[in-house]
């Protein structure tokens, strides 16, 4: 199978000639280019898009002014519950087994930071007396 692939890079290779400056790069991916597609060079074609258009977008046309705080809220709600349906819950075993890495790691940073502040608070005793 790679000595397939192999061969196709060869013959790709003697077969295609590879452009030797930038502009004909450039050619050689604008005449890649679909043509529906807007160039960047200026051709914005945004004339061609209003005329054919005529018309506001929809979901601007029927906007409401405000929305009521109670309907915000509501809204605000139903897009926490979607969110928290995405969520993949911990097992309670897993549960059980973070809970009890996080409790041993805070118990050996208190430990450390009590000692480093123990050492500290003894030798500004031991230099100021």
């Amino acid at each position: 199978m790679s000595e397939d692939r192999d061969h196709e890079r060869d013959e790709a290779r003697d077969g295609a000639t590879d452009p030797s400056g930038a502009a004909a790069r450039r050619d050689r991916r604008a005449s890649a280019r679909p043509v529906g597609r807007k160039g960047r060079s200026g051709e914005s074609g945004s004339a061609r898009t209003t005329e054919s258009k005529g018309r506001p977008t929809p979901s601007r046309d029927g906007r409401q002014g405000r929305v009521s705080p109670f309907r915000k809220i509501g809204r605000f709600l139903r897009e926490v519950v979607a969110e928290l349906r995405k969520v993949i819950w911990p097992t309670r075993k897993s549960l059980v087994t973070y809970t009890f890495v996080v409790l041993v790691f805070v118990s050996v940073m208190v430990a450390f930071i009590s000692l480093v502040d123990l050492g500290l608070a003894k030798g500004v005793l031991w230099l100021f007396g």
